[in-house]
């Protein structure tokens, strides 16, 4: 058997198309796109690709967001995006292949050093091919260029940044996600910068939001308030937090010292993260700071 046995079964299925070709798969390598659109004859006039694109995991090099302008070239083909997508999956109208391989070299054994992969033929008649496409569908949004140069740009800066996790991929890493405080003291900048815009933010500022960002795992296309949403139940989940989403007030002490405890920042550290965290729940919640005792956070609007 061939090192590219996993290629050749994708090619196979690709060139049996006549009227439709989706691609389904987290992971996508501008060239491996490229002989996949390639593959299929020009009868086709339907190839949607359904993938996903981070900061994190395009920095890490295992997806390019340049597919997009590999698309729009080809005329036919259009990329769209579902951030929590996992699912392998490969359709020529009612014929398809699933499995575990991604369309990147090494899923492939185009690259050397292959993967091992397993690809199994189906239809889309099968119960779990048709859920999955199911869920896929209200999950979607548009995979532009716009948005894959954006997304390349910020994966740039991300990967020259000495301070950013070397390993970090957006959606597996739970330990990093249970284990972050929020860096950036101004969570303004989170939502400008989520949209690629970047300017009048110094290169420091702006690399602690993106790690941020990063850490915050939060999938492109989303509006402002649809962001927040997502930006607060990442904060809900924060050690210490728990207790002012079921009394509504905490301690900023007690915050504090929960920090300390369960992280290996210092006090001053853990003093430094608590006031980020009262000021980043400030803005995304109804959530005010008052004088009792030691200081409270506490939920619900502020009285003039």
């Amino acid at each position: 058997m061939t090192t590219d046995h996993v290629w050749r079964q994708i090619k196979q299925l690709l060139a049996s198309a006549e009227q439709r070709v989706l691609l389904i798969t987290p992971f996508i390598k501008q060239d491996v796109f490229a002989a996949a659109l390639a593959a299929i004859p020009r009868r086709v006039q339907e190839i949607r690709c359904i993938t996903r694109w981070s900061v994190a995991e395009v920095a890490a090099g295992v997806s390019d967001p340049e597919i997009a302008d590999l698309a729009a070239n080809d005329g036919r083909a259009s990329v769209q995006l579902c951030h929590k997508l996992h699912a392998k999956l490969y359709v020529a109208d009612q014929s398809c292949l699933i499995g575990s391989a991604n369309l990147t070299g090494r899923a492939t054994g185009l690259a050397s050093s292959p993967n091992v992969e397993l690809l199994l033929e189906t239809d889309t008649t099968h119960p779990e091919v048709r859920r999955v496409l199911q869920l896929l569908d209200p999950a979607l949004v548009p995979g532009t260029v716009e948005l894959g140069r954006q997304i390349r740009e910020q994966a740039d800066l991300f990967r020259t940044d000495e301070e950013a996790p070397r390993l970090l991929v957006a959606g597996h890493d739970d330990n990093q996600q249970q284990s972050w405080l929020p860096e950036t003291r101004n969570p303004a900048r989170l939502y400008p910068v989520y949209n690629g815009r970047t300017r009048h933010i110094g290169p420091d500022v702006l690399a602690g939001v993106l790690r941020d960002l990063a850490a915050l795992d939060i999938g492109p296309g989303l509006n402002e308030q649809a962001f927040g949403t997502e930006v607060l139940s990442r904060l809900h989940a924060i050690p210490g937090l728990r207790q002012l989403i079921d009394a509504h007030r905490i301690s900023m002490d007690g915050l504090k010292t929960e920090i300390h405890r369960t992280t290996n920042c210092t006090e001053e550290q853990a003093r430094r993260s608590t006031e980020t965290i009262a000021e980043w729940l400030h803005y995304f919640d109804e959530i005010h700071v008052v004088p009792v005792g030691t200081w409270e956070i506490r939920h619900g609007r502020e009285l003039s």
